[in-house]
């Protein structure tokens, strides 16, 4: 992986330039008719659906918290709570994740948020070099190590997925 320039970047990818983080950028054509963001990604890009993670904003007893999941499995809302040390949790609203984060739904990338949410990182991916996740627009995505992503969100490390 080489480190790309972020002119013209994404609010993502000129986090991870300003960190001088290795990553590589993966654009795709997006299909508006697409079902799924994440698994549309994974076929596009031709990397297995446990690469490639969806970023979901859940709302853990009144605090907005991110999930990195991969796009092969869905959230454990009560293993999110847990790994943050919380009761319950919920999906957030998407007017509320969208207007928190900067970013559209489909794009919401874990890095780069306008303001920085607690963040979980599912345990499946330190099985992985790299994984791919939103770089901060529908049709393109970031590749990077997980403990990079890690260091830079702040995530913890927690199974969160299940499936």
């Amino acid at each position: 992986m080489a480190k790309k320039k972020a002119s013209g970047g994404t609010p993502a990818t000129v986090a991870l330039t300003a960190a001088g983080m290795e990553f590589t950028v993966h654009a795709y054509e997006h299909d508006p008719a697409s079902a799924s963001y994440g698994e549309e990604a994974a076929r596009a890009l031709g990397v297995s659906p446990d690469r490639v993670f969806k970023t979901l904003v859940a709302d853990v007893d009144g605090e907005l918290t991110v999930a990195v999941v991969p796009v092969a499995g869905s959230l454990d809302l009560k293993a999110l709570a847990a790994a943050v040390g919380g009761k319950r949790a919920a999906m957030a609203d998407p007017a509320a994740a969208e207007r928190t984060t900067g970013y559209v739904r489909g794009g919401i990338s874990p890095l780069g948020q306008r303001r920085r949410l607690r963040t979980v990182l599912d345990a499946s991916a330190s099985s992985h070099a790299t994984i791919c996740v939103s770089a901060g627009r529908r049709g393109l995505e970031v590749e990077l190590a997980p403990g990079d992503l890690m260091a830079l969100t702040g995530a913890v490390l927690a199974a969160v997925a299940r499936g």
